[in-house]
């Protein structure tokens, strides 16, 4: 594969992932993420199985998602989205970077925001 199918392999898989996960299947992080993921979240686990536990139980599991932007290079897919919590209010923009080793998600950072009014 290209560079350029890689890319595009990793954006499709994301894109699949986090429509599924919008929706509410929190099952399909099992899917692309590698058991021995890490994130840079302060705060959260490291760890796939640790880290899916949180955020099933974090309020983004029930936020409404709205995908904003997505860029993708062989190794990471960036992802821009407004996040509003389930019970309401001006919600976050959040970015977060995805690195991937063979199509699964093995790094994580996130940076988030209030939205503006």
């Amino acid at each position: 594969m290209t560079d350029i199918d890689v890319a595009a392999e990793n954006k499709r898989r994301f894109l699949e992932a986090f429509g599924r996960f919008a929706q509410g299947d929190t099952d399909v992080l099992f899917e692309i993420i590698r058991e021995d993921f890490v994130t840079h979240s302060p705060g959260a686990p490291s760890g796939r199985d640790a880290w899916i536990e949180y955020i099933k139980n974090s309020p983004i599991a029930t936020s409404t998602l709205e995908l904003q932007h997505v860029i993708a290079d062989p190794e990471f897919v960036v992802a821009h989205y407004h996040l509003t919590p389930a019970e309401g209010g001006p919600g976050e923009d959040v970015v977060d970077i995805w690195r991937f080793e063979n199509f699964l998600i093995v790094e994580h950072w996130d940076v988030s925001r209030p939205t503006a009014p």
